[in-house]
């Protein structure tokens, strides 16, 4: 027979389990050394471009908040915004095209991928800028005939701003494009075949079972090519789209300002970037539910969190 004793017959042991064992973190004092050393030479790097005569720092102040500077950051912003509707609108339509099984569609996809990705952004934003001299008027009619419906100057229509969107958003299509397929090939064709079992069309199976499910590895690359579409738009100052690098250049060929005006620019460029970083962690941590990654904590909230909680059990035990 077997003597089955309770946790009364020892006291000692009862007593300590309600104790729960402290964990002590590795020190890791090598970690600390490089964290401070970084610092200082943050610190040394700041306090030196503070002192730099030649940046000028009043010349920033006085052009910083201008109404020049407004007007190309409207510019900035509504390329920006503009350019990446119509990259993602038609790099989901290619993305779907190149999964087709129609061979047409999937070489025009391919076609436009290749043309897009593989020539630089630079010369595409300087071919839109001087399409005038390959086309003089942009023609609407039936091929082949003399048969015209609307007829335009090609220079009337293609506007320094419009020829940066075109060249900004043809450029983004094929890369979104990209994102997009891969983000739909990361699905599970269990659920299309699930949802076609029950009825459901391809077309409403992608809308409404393939793309919300591949939001999860879309959103992330996406906010990382949206970010670099506003940095990008710097590049429409070859053909003068007014934007905010434009302006910069305006100013600076006027006051030979080179440095600071350039000062000014980094500053709102960084401004937005940050701002843009906001709804880009949200979609991500939205979409990101459920999964492993979505819980992904950074090292300065590990911090304020493992502080919190030190706290809480201080408060704890001394409540004791």
């Amino acid at each position: 027979m077997i003597d089955v004793k309770t946790p009364a017959d020892h006291p000692t042991t009862a007593t300590t389990s309600k104790r729960d064992p402290e964990i002590v973190p590795l020190r890791n004092y090598g970690r600390w050394i490089a964290a401070v050393a970084s610092l200082l030479a943050l610190v040394g790097l700041v306090g030196s471009l503070a002192k730099n005569d030649n940046l000028h720092w009043d010349v920033v102040g006085d052009y910083l908040f201008a109404d020049l500077i407004f007007d190309g950051l409207g510019t900035t912003l509504w390329l920006t915004a503009a350019a990446m509707l119509l990259g993602l609108a038609l790099g989901t339509l290619i993305a779907v095209m190149r999964l087709s099984s129609s061979p047409v569609l999937y070489g025009l996809a391919n076609a436009f991928v290749w043309v897009f990705r593989g020539t630089p952004l630079l010369v595409q934003i300087i071919f839109w800028g001087y399409a005038a001299a390959l086309y003089k008027y942009v023609k609407i009619g039936i091929p082949f005939t003399d048969v015209t419906f609307f007829q335009a100057e090609t220079n009337s229509l293609l506007t320094p701003a419009i020829a940066a969107l075109l060249a900004l958003g043809l450029n983004e299509a094929a890369y979104a494009s990209e994102i997009v397929r891969a983000g739909i090939q990361s699905v599970d064709p269990g659920q299309a075949e699930a949802a076609h079992s029950l009825g459901m069309r391809p077309g409403l199976t992608m809308r409404r079972i393939v793309l919300p499910q591949a939001m999860r590895v879309i959103i992330p690359p996406m906010g990382n090519e949206t970010i670099n579409m506003l940095k990008m738009t710097a590049l429409v100052s070859v053909i003068s789209a007014h934007d905010l690098m434009s302006n910069i250049q305006d100013v600076y060929a006027q006051n030979y300002q080179v440095i600071p005006m350039l000062v000014v620019a980094s500053i709102w460029y960084l401004a937005l970037v940050t701002l843009l970083s906001v709804p880009q962690a949200w979609l991500e941590r939205r979409y990101g539910r459920g999964t492993t990654r979505a819980g992904h904590v950074s090292p300065i909230q590990r911090l304020l969190g493992g502080t919190m909680e030190r706290l809480g059990k201080n408060s704890k035990e001394q409540n004791r």
